[in-house]
């Protein structure tokens, strides 16, 4: 288990396969099968990658336990193709107060718009404007539950910061793609952590897969 930002983590329960699982569904076209990784193979891994042939590495899949907060797992669902997901339910179980508190609040950048960089001068300031709406937030929903309001109503008024778990299972064509995308520098810090979280736990099992998925240099 990987513990990421303030209360999440990252852990793998199962998976299948190997890089040689790429390399035998590559090779079953010609009628081959290999028993060990050669350094044929680990070339045709990074063929099959660079060149967009990306069937093999679906027959290797990850199932992951994770526990992050909802504008994390908002941006992470929308990774779909090859992958499966469930989540916690708030419909059946009532929710703790569990919000993800930033360590540090960043500033607007200027040219991207979705973007953000550096610090907010008033740290203090902008976690006590936090603190008090999660809190209020979460005595709202405590309140409508004592009224008798049902556990599927009174969540509407949790926030994004709360924290949710899911069990995620993928291909690993799938968790290469998730890894390109969200550990790039353009992606949202926080899902960046749980982004190298996911690559350190996976990288062992698939070294020569991985390795075409390396960690971004930091920005100038």
């Amino acid at each position: 288990m990987v513990k990421v930002l303030d209360k999440g983590f990252v852990n793998i329960v199962d998976a299948m396969g190997s890089d040689l699982n790429v390399v035998n569904a590559a090779r079953v076209s010609f009628g081959k099968r290999k028993d060990e990784m050669g350094t044929g193979d680990e070339k045709l891994v990074r063929y099959l990658w660079r060149h967009e042939h990306t069937s093999p590495f679906r027959h290797a899949t990850v199932q992951f336990h994770l526990k992050a907060p909802i504008f994390v797992l908002r941006q992470w669902m929308k990774h779909q193709v090859g992958c499966a997901w469930n989540e916690i339910s708030g419909r059946y179980v009532k929710f703790d107060y569990e919000f993800y508190e930033p360590s540090n609040w960043r500033e607007q950048h200027e040219s991207n718009k979705q973007g953000s960089k550096g610090s907010v001068e008033d740290q203090d300031g902008a976690s006590a404007i936090y603190s008090q709406v999660l809190s209020q937030q979460y005595e709202a929903y405590e309140a409508l539950l004592q009224l008798g309001v049902c556990k599927e109503q009174a969540r509407m008024v949790m926030p994004l910061a709360m924290y949710s778990e899911c069990y995620w299972t993928a291909s690993l064509q799938a968790v290469m793609h998730f890894l390109r995308l969200r550990m790039d520098h353009h992606s949202q810090w926080e899902i960046q952590q749980f982004a190298r979280a996911v690559k350190g736990l996976v990288e062992d099992r698939f070294p020569v897969s991985l390795d075409l998925v390396p960690l971004p240099e930091d920005p100038e």
